[in-house]
């Protein structure tokens, strides 16, 4: 059924419906010559912004399959169509390359090493809004990109996990995390404070960090940097709701490197260890809720970074995913 001139509304295999609604929504082009055309890809974009952003507020994802977006100067012009400002990859832990215009490559981690779920940089103040995904080089076998929506881990937390919810709502998150100076392309949380705050000046990553919320501890070989307490819940006032925004699992499950433990780079706001079962319950609350799409070379995943949280699961290289953030 085509639902505005230039969209049909698809399905993928493991698509889920969600309260009535497809998650993520697929769209499709409703003229075939679309396919090879990024020109009019474009201009549908333009033209049917308000279409595509009803259906991202009320779905959360929409992916764009078929469009024939062949280059990361397609997507670029695609993310650019939207007229979002650009939010700066500042402070965010994951190693990434500027491909071009504001295109940057994802997390550039290790293929064996799976990414934890969490809200884009849920760990500094200022986030994006939105994140959009695109494929150029799908794997062989694996690499997938799940999702999951966050209220429902919220109310599956709160159901499950009442007492813990409730001091976690109470003293909200501390997030301890080592940079060197360099980046680490074998670590998952490899960004260097330079590349991080982008400057290789002290003074100035120091006045950057502050407008983040962080403080430095300057090490030998690199600084500490100590974020919050952040709050762990946020509502989503767009929905009436509570929403799981922190990076939580991803921290304590993931934030593992030569320079950091996983155990200690998230506590309480008050500095206590958080309870080993609680966290291990969410990840898996996490994964139960979650969808898990195989990624087709030029597809575009957007996302509403306020109701979605998205993972990386390993791959068989090649395989390269770009990114771009909006605020």
């Amino acid at each position: 059924m085509t639902v505005e001139k230039e969209f049909l509304i698809g399905q993928v295999p493991n698509q889920k419906m969600l309260g009535g609604l497809a998650f993520p929504e697929v769209l499709t082009p409703s003229d075939i010559s679309q396919e090879s055309d990024a020109k009019a890809v474009v201009e549908s974009v333009k033209e049917n912004k308000k279409f595509i952003e009803q259906i991202l507020h009320k779905n959360g994802a929409i992916l764009f399959r078929g469009f024939g977006l062949k280059s990361a100067s397609d997507f670029n012009q695609f993310v650019e169509a939207f007229g979002y400002e650009e939010l700066p990859y500042v402070g965010g832990a994951a190693p990434r390359t500027n491909v071009v215009g504001r295109v940057f490559t994802s997390n550039e981690s290790p293929p064996d090493q799976k990414i934890p779920f969490h809200h884009e940089m849920a760990q500094v103040p200022e986030f994006p809004s939105k994140i959009f995904f695109y494929c150029e080089l799908a794997s062989v076998q694996g690499g997938e990109t799940p999702i999951v929506l966050s209220h429902l881990v919220y109310e599956r937390m709160a159901t499950e996990w009442p007492e813990f919810v409730r001091d976690l709502e109470e003293k909200g998150l501390l997030y301890n995390r080592v940079l060197g100076e360099g980046d680490d392309p074998s670590s998952p949380i490899g960004r260097g404070w330079q590349s991080t705050f982008l400057t290789r000046d002290r003074e100035e990553a120091e006045k950057r960090a502050a407008n983040l919320g962080m403080k430095l501890e300057w090490l030998e070989d690199g600084v500490k940097t100590v974020s919050g307490p952040i709050p762990a819940v946020k509502v989503d006032e767009a929905h009436g709701r509570k929403v799981w925004f922190n990076s939580m699992v991803a921290a304590y499950t993931g934030w593992e490197d030569s320079r950091n433990v996983p155990e200690k780079a998230v506590t309480f706001g008050d500095g206590t260890p958080l309870p080993r079962e609680a966290v291990l319950a969410c990840l898996n609350i996490l994964i139960e809720e979650s969808v898990s799409e195989p990624w087709q070379e030029g597809d575009v995943l957007l996302l509403d970074n306020i109701q979605v949280q998205h993972a990386r699961k390993p791959f068989v290289p090649p395989r390269r995913v770009l990114a771009a953030l909006a605020k």
